[in-house]
């Protein structure tokens, strides 16, 4: 079972988490409808996002294996065999599709639009496992429209609307751990050997620079979000210093990625690094507080 469990990622579930951004952002996490609506939103992407995962371990056996780290993957390392990895792969699709007509009957409000964004991601991440994800710059920008696609996900699965700065900052950051994983990637390239093709486009002085383009672009859309009317009406004017969270953050990640080169992957650096993990808590704790406990 604890193969399994490694073949479908479920460390990876916790990037489906933007699946409840739009509801956070609100002020309507303590609506229990809305709030069930978006954990089953965040199953539905996971289910998605794992038969991914098993049909690009599944196509990347060779090039796993002569990784330092993926060679311990299941499909690499021998431990599920590849029939049991089709047959994972068949049923979660099926849950999948079942799921998404289950919750239009279940929850009905634009459902159908959530289905929509599911089948796109899923569709979309076939073409990046079969070429796109040798295609350098493509493969980070498919990366990071992932992640715009589950607050879309969450928005129309709830019925909240994403405002452009949301979307654009969404973006942004999923482009920073991108940029940042492939630094990493760089940087075992160059004891192990190269592992990907799209690794040719890239080298760790164009990684750095737009490493560092990526979290000023990020920062800044984060401020403008920060700035924003309907943000500065919603919650109140001092949600403006919860930019302090994000810049430490940010400094933190390129700590670790240009000083101790510990970005080849970004959710390690969420279950593990203290400082991302407090940092991340208290920017959490500061907006609920606006949320719940604004006052003029």
């Amino acid at each position: 079972m604890k193969n399994y469990l490694k073949l479908i990622r479920v460390e990876q579930w916790v990037k489906n988490l933007f699946v409840f951004a739009p509801l956070f952002f609100s002020g309507k996490i303590t609506n229990t409808y809305l709030f069930y609506e978006s954990i089953f939103a965040f199953l539905v992407f996971s289910l998605t996002a794992s038969s991914i995962y098993i049909i690009n371990d599944y196509f990347d056996i060779e090039s796993d294996r002569r990784h330092p780290e993926k060679k311990t993957r299941p499909l690499a390392s021998g431990a599920v065999s590849k029939r049991s990895a089709e047959i994972l792969f068949a049923f979660l699709v099926i849950l999948s599709v079942a799921s998404i007509f289950i919750g239009n009957y279940i929850f009905h409000t634009n459902f159908w639009k959530f289905g929509v964004i599911i089948g796109f991601y899923f569709v979309m991440n076939l073409f990046y496992t079969f070429k796109l994800k040798q295609v350098a710059i493509v493969d980070i920008c498919i990366i990071a429209t992932g992640f715009v696609l589950r607050v879309l996900a969450g928005g129309y699965v709830t019925g909240i609307a994403v405002t452009n700065w949301a979307i654009l900052l969404t973006f942004v950051l999923a482009l920073v751990l991108a940029i940042g994983k492939r630094r990493g990637e760089l940087i075992n390239a160059q004891v192990s050997g190269k592992t990907r093709r799209a690794l040719d486009g890239y080298n760790v002085q164009f990684a750095d620079i737009a490493l560092s383009i990526s979290c000023t672009l990020a920062i800044i859309c984060y401020l403008m979000f920060t700035l924003s009317p309907e943000v500065q009406d919603r919650f109140h004017p001092r949600v403006f210093y919860t930019v302090l969270f994000v810049v430490f953050a940010f400094l933190r990640y390129l700590q670790q990625t240009l000083v101790y080169n510990k970005t080849e992957s970004p959710t390690k650096i969420v279950y593990k690094d203290r400082y991302i993990q407090i940092t991340i808590f208290l920017w959490v704790i500061a907006f609920l507080l606006q949320i719940y406990f604004k006052k003029e």
